[in-house]
């Protein structure tokens, strides 16, 4: 159904308007569906690209590059072009009001990707990506009931997020305790426990009569370009002599779908 109507007010849009069009969509599987339903509107003078962040760059210039003269673009996108993109000729946003957020799960101790409404202000910001050089319109697929529940504001990355490294980090430069730094948000209270109490898990915190101390193992992990988990499985691996193993499965789990085609 909402492919369906998201074909509709694209065809719509195309007939109303002169310029490109800019589709908001939650992220990438949702972009790579919308391909497949909006591909029969495509045209030697229409054109279909996609844009999110782990595209090779060399697709991303060719979805922000202008459109050649005479012909129109549909670029679809996730939130990547909200603040940070400028897409010449684009005189129409179409917007599904979703977004793709990292959220940490107190109870499982992981962060996943969840789908979530976009904040007012978000959907404010999306709306000025049309007519950035000119007069521009936007197609919001929302009422106007559901537009006043929408969060005034996003809520802020420390709020959500795993707060693993950051706890590692800390100890590393000798600061125990969060409260000793100056912060726009303060890391949650919560989630920060749990930090600590997952490194010490993982041996990279100890306890000591002033409360957790950084070992020499969590110095060893700080050091390395990982998350706390996977640095402490390679340096485990290279403990046991298996380092290459212990490369190849970092390298696995570092991608965000190790099975993706």
């Amino acid at each position: 159904q909402t492919y369906s109507t998201l074909y509709d007010v694209v065809s719509q849009a195309l007939a109303n308007h002169q310029g490109s069009l800019l589709v908001f969509l939650p992220g990438r599987g949702e972009i790579h569906r919308a391909q497949e339903y909006l591909a029969k509107l495509c045209s030697p003078h229409i054109e279909l690209f996609p844009l999110y962040g782990d595209l090779p760059m060399e697709q991303q210039q060719q979805a922000i590059s202008p459109a050649k003269q005479g012909q129109r673009k549909i670029v679809l996108t996730t939130n990547i072009a909200e603040t940070s993109l400028t897409i010449e000729g684009i005189d129409c946003v179409i917007d599904l009001g979703l977004s793709r957020q990292m959220a940490y799960d107190t109870r499982t101790g992981l962060s996943r990707l969840r789908t979530v409404k976009v904040s007012r202000a978000q959907a404010t910001q999306r709306a000025g990506r049309a007519g950035r050089l000119s007069a521009g319109t936007c197609y919001r697929l929302w009422s106007d009931t559901e537009q006043q529940g929408l969060a005034p504001h996003a809520t802020v990355e420390i709020k959500q997020t795993d707060l693993t490294h950051l706890c590692l980090q800390l100890h590393a430069f000798g600061c125990s305790d969060p409260s000793q730094m100056q912060w726009m948000d303060q890391p949650p209270e919560g989630p920060w426990q749990k930090a600590e109490q997952l490194l010490a898990d993982l041996g990279a915190l100890a306890p000591s009569a002033k409360g957790w101390v950084i070992t020499a193992h969590g110095q060893s992990i700080s050091q390395l370009p990982l998350s706390p988990r996977l640095g402490h499985l390679l340096l485990t691996a290279q403990h046991y002599n298996a380092l290459e193993l212990g490369c190849q499965l970092v390298a696995l789990l570092s991608e965000k779908d190790p099975l993706a085609t």
